[in-house]
């Protein structure tokens, strides 16, 4: 069979098994969790369309090459984490609850809606960004919404009195960093370093710069482990 021809069946076979943006969205949740289980290395298109039944053709058909479909893959975890990220802080009241909701849901476990991705699909990603233009390229842009999620919660706490006068643009890059550099050791089972104690480091650490009293230690410390999560590799990644 010709690639045109696989392509051709591939497309035929969509219409059958549902629109266009359901089986995208339905590679795109396989890929996160067998990337997730295997590792990007050692993960196939194959692996991917065994995953949820369908041809590796089709899979072919929606993402040309592997790294296209892991960029993809995050892309797509990235916008369904944030507009859950932005609908969670809606509720809380304040800059200091919002804040602190952020670096819980970075880095304890907890059930988030899926897609399901841990931090060792972003161990991946990073890897792959420092020798794939395209995939630096996400980074790139991740980060950049990622310190600016924290910016501006910066921003909204100092305007409210809340915090001390800090920069929000310097303090936004040392704090993503530092719970980047928490994840990798909660993604490698560090321990030393388990979620609860990440967690509230980056609280004590948050509370000291922006200058106020942190005081959710003991009722946050109750979540770092869940059952069913019992090495707490299995939390959201950003």
């Amino acid at each position: 069979m010709s690639r045109n021809a696989g392509i051709a069946d591939a497309a035929e076979a969509d219409g059958v098994l549902g629109t266009a943006d359901q089986r995208r969205e339905q590679m795109l949740r396989a890929a996160l969790k067998v990337i997730a289980d295997r590792g990007y290395a050692d993960t196939r298109i194959a692996d991917v369309a065994e995953r949820i039944g369908i041809s590796p053709a089709l899979v072919i058909y929606y993402f040309k090459t592997k790294d296209q479909l892991l960029t993809e893959a995050i892309r797509y975890s990235e916008d369904s984490w944030y507009a859950h990220v932005r609908r969670r802080l809606a509720e809380l009241p304040t800059a200091e609850a919002r804040i602190e909701e952020i670096v819980a849901m970075t880095c304890l476990p907890e059930a988030d809606p899926e897609p399901h991705v841990s931090w060792t699909v972003w161990l991946d990603f990073w890897a792959l960004a420092a020798r794939n233009a395209e995939v630096a390229g996400l980074r790139e842009k991740a980060d950049e919404r990622w310190r600016e999620l924290i910016g501006s919660q910066v921003r909204a706490g100092r305007e409210a009195g809340e915090f001390r006068d800090v920069d929000p643009g310097p303090f936004a890059i040392l704090l993503s960093t530092l719970l980047d550099g928490m994840a990798v050791q909660i993604a490698l089972r560090d321990p030393v370093v388990d979620p609860g104690r990440a967690f509230e480091l980056c609280m004590l650490f948050i509370s000291d710069q922006l200058g106020f009293e942190w005081k959710g230690g003991q009722a946050r410390r109750g979540e770092a482990r869940q059952p069913g999560q019992p090495d707490g590799t299995d939390q959201k990644g950003r």
